[in-house]
C-alpha cells in the first residue's frame, strides 16, 4: 500500500514557499511564526488522515470471513441446541483463531438443492423417493424464505426446477423426475451415471452464486460409472461453494445382480458427506426415507454459525485445515475441516 503523495516536491538548497499547503502537495515552510506552524500541523494531520482513511478502505475490501456450519451432538447422537460462542474453540493449520461470529441457524434462511438419482438402478424406489421428497419439501420449506432447485441425474443431468420458493412449482418438478424412456434408453451413448459431474454442476453453477446456508441433498445408490469429474473432484466443489452434501443411500438390493457395484457407492457417499460437514444416511428397514428425511430437517435447523477472519493473510490462493472442538467434555461436533482461501 502506498502513503498519499504529500511529500512529492523537493526543493534542494533553495528556500520552500510559504504559500498555504493542500493535502497531496506538502512542504515544509521555514516556522517563523505560530501562523504557519499552525498551517503545517495541518498540512500533516491532513497527511495521515488520508493514509488512514485509505488504510480501512482496504481493510474492509480485503477482510475475508470463514464461515462454518457445525452440528453438535452427544455420544448417543443427541443433537444440542444451546450451546454459546465461549462453548467452541477455534484453529486454522493448527494456529488458535478468534470466532468473531456466531448464531443460532434455526431460523435463517436455507437454499437446497434436491438431487434425485433417475438411473435405471433406482426404478423400483423412484416412487418412495418421489413421495418422501414430496413431503420433505412440504415440511421444511417456508416460503419467501428458503430457497430449493431439483435436479436429476443418470446418463445426463437435468434441471427440472431452477431455485424457488415456490412449493405448486416444485411439487410440478417432482412429478416429472423419472427414469429414462425407453426412447432414451435406445439412443447409443457411452456413459452411465454421472452422480460426481451433477454435483459439481449443482455446486458451481446454482451454490456458488448463494450465500449463507446451502446444502445439497443426494438420494441415489452412490454408483457413478459415467461422469468426468471424480469423486475428489465433487467434495472440492462443494467444498468452494461453501455447500454441505447430504447424502441418502437409498439402494434396490437386486438392481446389479451378481456385480458389487452397489456396495462401492456407500463409502463414496460416506467421504462426500464427512469431508464437507453433512451426515450419511442410509435406508433401511429400521430406518425409512421419511425418518431420515425427518433427521435432515432437524439438523439443518439447529446448526451454529461459526464465523472467523484469518490471522495469516492469504498471500497465494490455497486450502486451509479447520479444527473446530467443543470446550465440554462428551460432545462431539459436525463440521467441514478445511476450506478453499481465495487470493
Amino acid at each position: 500500500m502506498r502513503a498519499p503523495h504529500c511529500f512529492s516536491k523537493f526543493y534542494g538548497n533553495r528556500p520552500p514557499p510559504k504559500s498555504i499547503v493542500k493535502c497531496g502537495d506538502l512542504h515544509t515552510p521555514n516556522l517563523t511564526s505560530r501562523r504557519e506552524f499552525g498551517i503545517s500541523a495541518a498540512s500533516l494531520f491532513c497527511a495521515f488522515a488520508s493514509l488512514r482513511a485509505e488504510q480501512d478502505a482496504t481493510f474492509k475490501t480485503d477482510v475475508k470471513v470463514v464461515n462454518v456450519l457445525a452440528t453438535a451432538r452427544t455420544k448417543k447422537g443427541e443433537i444440542i441446541r444451546n450451546l454459546d460462542k465461549d462453548d467452541f474453540s477455534l484453529a486454522e493449520n493448527g494456529r488458535p483463531q478468534t470466532i468473531r461470529y456466531f448464531a443460532r441457524q434455526s431460523d435463517l434462511p436455507l437454499t437446497i438443492g434436491l438431487m434425485v438419482d433417475t438411473s435405471m438402478s433406482q426404478r423400483r424406489v423412484m416412487e418412495s423417493e418421489r413421495a418422501a421428497s414430496f413431503r420433505f419439501l412440504e415440511q421444511v420449506l417456508r416460503d419467501a424464505t428458503d430457497q430449493v432447485f431439483i435436479m436429476q441425474f443418470d446418463m445426463a443431468i437435468i434441471m427440472r426446477q431452477k431455485l424457488t420458493s415456490s412449493f405448486k412449482k416444485l411439487n410440478d418438478a417432482l412429478a416429472d423426475v423419472d427414469t429414462p424412456s425407453r426412447q432414451e434408453l435406445s439412443v447409443p451413448t457411452s456413459r452411465g451415471t454421472a452422480l460426481y459431474d451433477a454435483v459439481v454442476m449443482a455446486s458451481k453453477d446454482v451454490m456458488q452464486n448463494q450465500q449463507g446456508r446451502k446444502a445439497l441433498i443426494l438420494l441415489t445408490d452412490g454408483v457413478d460409472v459415467g461422469s468426468d469429474a471424480s469423486l475428489m473432484d465433487a467434495i472440492e466443489a462443494a467444498q468452494r461453494a461453501d455447500t454441505l452434501v447430504y447424502s441418502i443411500l437409498f439402494s434396490d438390493p437386486g438392481a446389479y445382480g451378481f456385480l458389487s457395484f452397489g456396495e462401492n457407492g456407500a463409502g463414496a457417499l460416506r467421504r462426500i458427506s464427512r469431508d464437507t460437514g453433512a451426515g450419511f444416511f442410509e435406508v433401511s428397514k429400521k430406518h425409512g426415507i421419511d425418518q431420515i428425511f425427518d433427521a435432515i430437517q432437524d439438523e439443518l435447523r439447529s446448526q451454529y454459525s461459526i464465523g472467523y477472519v484469518s490471522n495469516e493473510p492469504v498471500r497465494i490462493s490455497e486450502w486451509r485445515s479447520i479444527q473446530l472442538t467443543a470446550r465440554q467434555k462428551g460432545l462431539m461436533l459436525q463440521a467441514r475441516e478445511r476450506y478453499w482461501a481465495q487470493r
